[in-house]
């Protein structure tokens, strides 16, 4: 049977270990392109998403402290509500992209 053109059991797992080895390079690939700037861009994300209710609940509490001063200080529970509404905003955002980084690693895996 010279016209046979099955591969033999051989050339098959030649053709399993180079088909492994490739994808283990065009993941590393993948990987090593998105640390470097999705690494910042989260960075930015949890930076902003805490920082931006803190300064929106600071400045809340100063006009209300303003408007209507008192012995209570809005001004302070403001910021602190702000800062715990900031810490949940991000840790939604690092744990979407947790769960997101996981579904790539189990989708990759052969």
């Amino acid at each position: 049977m010279a016209g046979n053109n099955l591969p033999s059991p051989r050339q098959r797992g030649l053709e399993e270990k180079i088909g492994a080895r490739e994808q283990r390079k065009l993941r590393a690939r993948k990987a090593r392109d998105r640390t470097v700037f999705h690494g910042l861009g989260a960075a930015g994300i949890v930076g902003w998403s805490v920082a931006v209710p803190t300064v929106i609940g600071a400045l809340a509490g100063l006009w209300l402290d303003r408007a209507w001063p008192g012995e209570f200080s809005w001004t302070l529970a403001l910021l602190l509500g702000g800062v715990a509404l900031g810490c949940l905003n991000a840790w939604y955002w690092v744990s979407l992209e947790s769960r997101a980084i996981e579904e790539d690693e189990r989708g990759a895996d052969p």
